[in-house]
Parts: C-alpha cells; structure tokens; sequence
C-alpha cells in the first residue's frame, strides 16, 4: 500500500467546481485559494498493526483502548495489543455494520475505571443498538448497567458514536436503521444525536421534554467534535450517495434527512456548514483542533482538514486507506483505519493505529 502523507492546505476539486456548501450565508461566496505543501511519510508513526475491523479510540495516559467490532477492546500499550474481554449482559450482534461501536473512558475512570459502551444485539431479524456503563476490572470489561436500550437498529445505519460533552453529559449518535422517515419522527430516538446525564437519565435542560433527542433529521451520523471553548458543537453523518454532511449542531433543530441534503432548503431545516456534493466522503470520527477540523473518511480513505476560519477543505493523511476514527492529544493526532472492515483492501498489517503531528498545521 502506498503510504504517502500530504500536509497541508490542498483544495479538493470539489471545492472549484461548486460543489460544496460551507453554510447558508456564505454559499455564494467564492473560496479562498490554497497552497499546497508536502511532507514525507517519516512524519507518520505507526504505534500499532493488525487490529480486527477497530470502530473507537480512547486513550488515558499513555494507554490505549480501541473497540474492536467483533466485540473486543484492544489495550494498547508500548505497540503491543492486548484483548480484553467484554462481559455484556445482552449478548453482542456483529451484523452488517453493527456490533461493538462507541467507546469512551468516564471522566472519572482514574478513580472509578468506568466506560460507556454503544453495542448492537439482538437478532438479524429485529437489531437493536443499546448504551451500557462498564468497568474496568481484572483485564476485562464488565457490564455494569444498561443506561438505554431498545434503539431500533439494521443491518446498516446504527449511527454508534458516543463521547462525553464539555458539559460533562454523554452524547449519543443514532442512525436512520435503514428507514429514513424516523429521522423526522421525535417519538423515535433513531436518525438523531442523544443526550443523557452519565446515570442514564434525561437532563432536565434537554431542548424536548422528557426526550433523550437533542437534535434530529440525521441519516447516519458518526462523528462529534466541540469547539476549544465548548460552545459550538460539530457532527459528522454519511449522506445518500455523496451529499455527506459537516454540521453545526444547536439543540432541538432538524438537520433535515431525508427531506432535504445538500444545499437544499426547507422551512424550519438547517443545512451544513460543509457537504460533500457530487463526491462521497463517508465521514465517521472527527476531533476540532486550533481552528481546524479533522474528520476521518472512509470511503474517501484519507483524513480531511477543514479551515473553520477560511472555509478550506484540505488534505491530512493519503494514502493509508479507509479511517474510521480520529483522536487528538495534544499536538498529535492519532487515527485508526478501517480496511479490514469487508470493504478496503487490507495490507498484511492493517489495520493499524498511526500517529500524525499537527505542529505548523
């Protein structure tokens, strides 16, 4: 496989032929040009080889853990992996894309060695995605109790990122499970991103009363980022066919899917801030760093940067296939391919979790 890196501000064709949306206000603005620079692969570390189809990163210390969707989680320390056992009280479905997805450490784990789990179970005929607390004991991770459950689910479209907001609440992406109208249905949690205090409970403050829902009318959605202050919250989601989305998330509004994608517009509808046009991206994980988003792309099989401030789409990482999650430390950010996954094309040591310096980005 051909490892090239490119760093750097590299304008997509997409963005020259018109194709690409940067938001409702600045749709008819022309983009700014770029330079294009290059760096050597060197700058590329590769901290670890042949993971088994990895879905989620999260590291503590200098330590690891990475979802494996066969059911997994992938301790990483020093290079080596070690697979830990996940002891779940529902049984995991690997279906299609489901199986064990979300991963993230409670912001208390130094004390507590508590995570939050997103997994699919019950059977091919009837998926369901549910949320689980679990803890960290005797090298295995054991279900401590379920938070949600009985999230419609399918063979594709579960949505299964799972992060903890800068307000100390988890955040929960569903997908559509294959039956796009249930986006815009707010008595269904499918086609949405969930909000819920760490116990599982609703938040008093959540935009729908008595609803889990904090926002809605998203087809697949994959990736969450915040903003360095953590007052603007981003999302990533896959669209039919291209047509994949960047938004600004604000709570309770309607981000569409499937009445509206791309540029189009409907009344009491948002559209995103970036979108993919013609070109399809498959987004998933997504970190904000100094102005900059991230957003690991699947079938696109690079890492994306996107200038918040200029509206430029650049080039990270070429060249190392299909990425499905993305994690920032620092200056560094670390990534996770995906090409084990039934729809790369593996090399002998995919999949791999490699490191990327952002210093001068």
């Amino acid at each position: 496989m051909n490892k090239t890196l490119f760093l750097g501000i590299t304008m997509l064709s997409i963005i020259s032929t018109g194709c690409m949306n940067f938001n409702q206000e600045n749709s008819n603005q022309n983009p700014p040009t770029s330079v294009e620079t290059n760096t050597s692969e060197e700058s590329v570390e590769i901290i670890a080889k042949n993971l088994e189809v990895p879905w989620a990163i999260s590291k503590h210390q200098d330590t690891f853990f990475i979802t494996e969707r066969s059911g997994s989680i992938a301790k990483v320390e020093n290079g080596t992996i070690h697979r830990e056992l996940v002891s779940l009280t529902k049984p995991l479905l690997q279906h299609g894309e489901g199986g064990l997805l979300g991963f993230t450490l409670h912001p208390d784990f130094d004390t507590n060695q508590l995570a939050f789990v997103y997994h699919t179970y019950g059977s091919t005929e009837e998926v369901k995605n549910r949320v689980v607390l679990v803890k960290y004991s005797n090298k295995q991770w054991v279900e401590e109790k379920p938070l949600l459950e009985d999230i419609e689910g399918a063979v594709n479209h579960n949505g299964g990122r799972i992060m903890i907001g800068p307000d100390k609440l988890l955040y929960v992406t569903t997908g559509d499970a294959n039956k796009p109208e249930s986006a815009q249905d707010k008595s269904n949690l499918t086609g949405s991103i969930l909000r819920m205090e760490l116990d599982g409970s609703i938040p008093t403050d959540n935009p729908l009363t008595d609803s889990y829902i904090y926002s809605y009318g998203h087809r697949n959605p994959q990736g969450m980022a915040w903003d360095v202050e953590g007052e603007v919250m981003y999302e990533s989601e896959h669209g039919p066919s291209a047509r994949d989305e960047i938004n600004v998330i604000q709570p309770g509004e309607n981000y569409g899917w499937p009445s509206i994608t791309g540029d189009e517009q409907e009344e009491g509808m948002l559209t995103p801030l970036f979108h993919s046009g013609t070109n399809t991206w498959a987004p998933s994980g997504m970190v904000f760093h100094k102005g900059k988003l991230y957003v690991a792309s699947l079938r696109g099989e690079m890492i994306r940067g996107f200038d918040l401030d200029t509206k430029e789409e650049f080039i990270l990482l070429d060249g190392f296939g299909r990425i499905r999650d993305v994690l920032i430390d620092g200056d560094d950010l670390y990534a996770i391919t995906n090409n084990t996954d039934g729809r790369g094309n593996p090399s002998s040591t995919d999949d791999q979790l490699v490191k990327i310096p952002l210093i001068g980005e």
